[in-house]
Formats: C-alpha cells, sequence, structure tokens
C-alpha cells in the first residue's frame, strides 16, 4: 500500500473515532441549545399573546383558561403519554433504568408534545415553566442522536451510551435554559445521576459548552434576572434574615411537595375518583381556578413568575403579602390536571415573593438580597437539592456576594422540605420506573402497591 493511502486510512480512522467519542454528542448540544432558544422565543410569544386578550378583556381568561386546560389533558394523555410536568422525573426514570423506559419516555413524539402542548398551556395562562421542560427536550433529543451510531457500535455500548446521551442532552438543556453552565454541570451531579462518573464529565461538560455558546450566540450574554447590587457592607441581621427565610421557604417548598405527592390524603375521595375518571373535566375544573386565582391577583399569578420576579428585584413592583399563597395554590392547580410544564420558575417567582413579604420585618435590608433568598429557598425546598438551587440562583442574579447566605439558606430549606415529603422528582419518578403504581399517587412507602390502567398523571 502506497505511503499516502496509508496515511489517509488512518486519518479516517481517527475522524471516525473521533466522530463516534465526539461527533455526536457536539452535534446533539448545539441542537439542543437551538431547540432551547426557539422554546424560550416560542413560550415568550405565548405568554404575551395571554397579557394581550387579558388586558383588553379582563374576563377572558375565565373562560379560555378552562378549555385550554381540558385541551391540554386530552392531548397528553391521547396522544403525548409520557410528556406530563416538567420532564425532569422522566428523565431520572431512564437514568436508572436498565430496560427500554428510555424509548418510551424520550422519544420524538415526546419531544414534540412537550413543546406544543406547554406552549398551548402558557396561551391560557398556566403557571408553568420552560427550564424542567427543556431539560426534558434536550435529553430526548440527544438520546435520539443514537442512531447516528454505528450497529455494531451501539450494540457493544448499548444502555451506557444512551444514558451518556440522555444525561448531556439534560444538563445541556438547563443550562441553555437559564443561561448558566456550571448550573448544569451540578444538575447533572446532584439531581440526576448523584454521582460524577470520570468517563462521563469530559463529554457533559462538553455538551454544556457547545449548547452554552448556541444560545450565548443567538441571545447574547445576559443574566437571567439581570444583575443585582448587595454593596460590600452586609447588614446586621442577615444571618437572622437568612434563618427565617430558610425556614419559611422550608415549611413553603416542602408543603407544596406534600400537596402534590398525597393528592388523596387532601382531597376528597369523590374528587380524586372524579380526577381518575374525568381528566379533561378535572382538567377544565382546575383551568377555572387558575383564572380566578389569576382575576383577583390582578393577572400577576398567570404564567411563569419571571415578569413579576425580575420587577420585584428589581424593584418595580410591591406585591402583597398574599402574592406567596396566591401563586403556589395557582401552581398546584396547573400541575395536578396532567399536561406539560415545569416547575423551576414559578418555584423563583414564589421565593421571590416570600423575600419580598419579609421586607416588612427586615425593612433596613436591601430587597433584592432578600428577594435572592427567597429565591433560593423555596427552589431548594422543592427540589431538596441545595447546591444545584444556590449555583442557579447566582448565576440568575450575578450575586457571587452573596455566596455563603445563599448557601446557608438552601441547605436550611432542604433540611426542612425533608420533613414533609421525599425529594419531589425522585419520588415522581418512581411511578414511571414501577408501573404498577398509581398514576395520581406516590406512595410512601416502597411496599405500597395499588393497580394502574391509566397514563401517569402530570408531574
Amino acid at each position: 500500500m502506497h505511503i499516502s493511502e496509508l496515511i489517509n486510512k488512518r486519518a479516517l480512522q481517527h475522524a471516525r473515532r473521533l466522530w463516534l467519542h465526539y461527533g455526536v454528542f457536539w452535534l446533539g448540544a448545539i441542537a439542543t441549545g437551538l431547540i432551547a432558544v426557539f422554546y424560550a422565543k416560542l413560550i415568550d410569544i405565548g405568554y404575551d399573546t395571554f397579557l394581550r386578550y387579558s388586558a383588553r378583556y379582563w374576563w377572558l381568561p375565565l373562560p379560555v383558561t378552562p378549555a385550554i386546560g381540558a385541551l391540554g389533558v386530552w392531548l397528553t394523555r391521547r396522544f403525548f403519554p409520557g410528556s406530563e410536568g416538567s420532564g425532569i422525573p422522566q428523565v431520572i426514570a431512564t437514568l436508572h433504568d436498565r430496560g427500554d423506559l428510555a424509548r418510551r419516555l424520550l422519544s420524538i413524539r415526546i419531544l414534540i408534545g412537550k413543546i406544543a402542548v406547554s406552549f398551548l398551556s402558557i396561551l391560557g395562562g398556566f403557571t408553568i415553566g420552560r427550564e424542567g421542560p427543556t431539560i426534558h427536550v434536550g435529553a430526548a433529543l440527544m438520546f435520539n442522536l443514537r442512531r447516528f451510531y454505528p450497529q455494531r457500535f451501539r450494540a457493544i455500548r448499548g444502555i451506557e451510551l444512551e444514558r451518556r446521551l440522555a444525561l448531556a442532552g439534560a444538563a445541556a438543556g438547563l443550562s441553555a435554559a437559564f443561561n448558566a453552565p456550571l448550573a448544569g454541570v451540578v444538575f447533572a451531579i446532584e439531581e440526576l445521576t448523584r454521582s460524577f462518573e470520570q468517563r462521563t464529565s469530559g463529554v457533559l461538560i462538553t455538551a454544556i459548552i457547545f449548547a452554552g455558546v448556541v444560545s450565548l450566540g443567538l441571545q447574547g450574554n445576559y443574566t437571567y434576572f439581570g444583575t443585582i447590587d448587595v454593596g460590600s457592607r452586609f447588614p446586621d441581621l442577615l444571618a437572622v434574615a437568612v434563618i427565617m427565610i430558610g425556614a419559611l421557604s422550608g415549611v413553603a417548598g416542602g408543603v407544596f411537595c406534600w400537596l402534590l405527592l398525597n393528592t388523596n390524603h387532601w382531597m376528597p375521595s369523590s374528587v380524586t375518583a372524579w380526577r381518575g375518571n374525568q381528566p379533561v373535566a378535572f382538567g377544565a375544573a382546575c383551568g377555572l381556578i387558575i383564572a380566578v386565582i389569576g382575576v383577583a391577583s390582578g393577572g400577576h399569578t398567570f404564567g411563569s413568575g419571571y415578569a413579576e420576579a425580575r420587577a420585584m428585584l428589581e424593584g418595580r413592583a410591591q406585591l402583597g403579602a398574599a402574592y406567596p399563597v396566591l401563586k403556589m395554590a395557582s401552581m398546584v392547580g396547573s400541575y395536578l390536571p396532567g399536561a406539560p410544564g415545569g416547575l423551576f420558575a414559578p418555584s423563583l417567582a414564589i421565593g421571590a415573593g416570600i423575600g419580598n413579604a419579609l421586607h416588612l420585618l427586615f425593612g433596613q435590608m436591601q430587597l433584592p438580597m432578600l428577594i435572592a433568598l427567597g429565591m433560593v429557598g423555596y427552589l431548594a425546598a422543592v427540589t431538596q437539592s441545595p447546591i444545584t438551587a444556590f449555583v442557579i440562583v447566582i448565576e440568575m442574579i450575578n450575586g457571587h456576594a452573596l455566596v455563603i447566605s445563599l448557601m446557608a439558606t438552601a441547605l436550611i430549606a432542604s433540611q426542612i422540605s425533608k420533613l414533609f415529603a421525599p425529594a419531589l422528582y425522585e419520588a415522581l419518578s418512581e411511578r414511571y420506573s414501577r408501573p404498577h403504581v398509581a398514576p395520581n399517587v406516590v406512595p410512601s412507602a416502597p411496599t405500597r402497591e395499588r393497580s394502574s390502567d391509566r397514563p401517569p398523571g402530570r408531574f
């Protein structure tokens, strides 16, 4: 063989190895970044449309939101079962499954349904976010890129390859959604896998970088909530505020988790039966409750709450002390029926409302400082992932000056939340990995079994 042909052959072999080990991940990360930006724009368009028609006709959400609630439940159960809720429980379930669960929960159909039905829900003013769904979409997109590998390569690597693809896609999705690359890494370690394998770390970080670069290229270098300035001198009552906000947000977040995980304990049995037998009608009823709360609150509880949280951080909005309670009620109503939507942004808005309300007690402290503590506290309480919570908030507000205070608040809140309920995403993931569990109830003990002949409920 001629020496030039030998060199070309070796070069092709080397290029093929690079493609197999890195190329698909890079391609998937770029695609995840593009879809994350597209999805964010789509949700913004949907919510702007809702704001326009609700501002012109204040009463219009009363019929529209229930109708969209019913339609969203019907579409999800009829065409996209498995796309319900934030999608993070589905990703966790697939990462810990050794069978074919990922092929059901990370399909292209699920990806399309996640985007389409959550867009429909935001048109109705449902209290949902896009960040959790972006994680699900990223995982589904990367998982389906396994088809780019040769059959023999897939046969050798098998489930491990699929798991690495899904994990990288989920982390890249969070990074692109929040423009928070460090949060993507931490989220993959703390929430999705509870470990960090050396052979996965390089691929994971590379995917996050590529998705982040795409997001930055299309949206610019921005911080999710802007930059807060807390000065160089901290107030004397900061430690007291950290403990109080951590405790209060921990209780609030723990109660929220308990409500979602124990619907059979607080909902009347007749309503529970109706929910199971007539899920579309139940979705309409929840939509009506969301609409009534939204209209009564002047529209502040509709949507993800991003605008309200940012306005509070910038001192442009003063919402009442009832805002966190009303927003939480609307959030519960948005998640019970069974259509796609995320938890992150509404949780941050509720936490911001808690910090805003406590400014009445800590008037000498800067309002943005209290709001930042409230956001990290409530998010940590809902996810019970304190490291992920404070890293996300730090990157969203450029709040490195508050790093110790944010860490302490997140830790206190997550520990208190555990007194009320187990980790929400992990508990919800059990219904996918254990198909015999009823969709509307997550059992408190592994031995508690219930029959299930319906698709999983929305979480």
